[in-house]
């Protein structure tokens, strides 16, 4: 395979040709959340089916590729990082200091509905193991 052609396939890879999301529309305030956090990069906003006293999301505001954690690539990593970053910040805001849980759900197989990189983080009870 030549250089051109791997460029090419990793550009194929990273293509994002899924329509907007739920989330898509929350970033770009189309449809009202409630958010408790927000920088350039990523938001947070409480979950309308919550699982647990305290449940919300951690998103990135542009998907760039990232409908899929399975998608992820060397250039998304500070993403990544950033996003677990706001999740624990915005835990211990919301008092989750003795513990909480971070899910991230891949696929058909991992229980996935919104194809746009979402992290939940959920606590304020004791959580139980395995989660299901």
């Amino acid at each position: 395979m030549s250089g051109e052609e791997a460029a090419a396939k990793a550009a194929a890879h990273l293509a994002d040709t899924e329509p907007p999301t739920i989330f898509d529309k929350i970033v770009s305030k189309e449809i009202p959340a409630n958010i408790i956090y927000e920088d350039d990069e990523a938001l947070a906003f409480r979950d309308i089916q919550p699982q647990a006293p305290v449940h919300f999301l951690v998103i990135p505001k542009k998907r760039n590729g990232l409908t899929r954690l399975s998608k992820a690539t060397p250039e998304h990593k500070a993403l990544l990082g950033h996003l677990m970053w706001v999740a624990q910040h915005v835990a211990m805001k919301e008092n989750l200091g003795d513990g909480f849980r971070v899910v991230v759900n891949d696929g058909p197989n991992g229980c996935q509905s919104v194809y746009h990189l979402h992290l939940h983080i959920m606590g304020g009870r004791q959580l139980t193991w395995p989660p299901g």
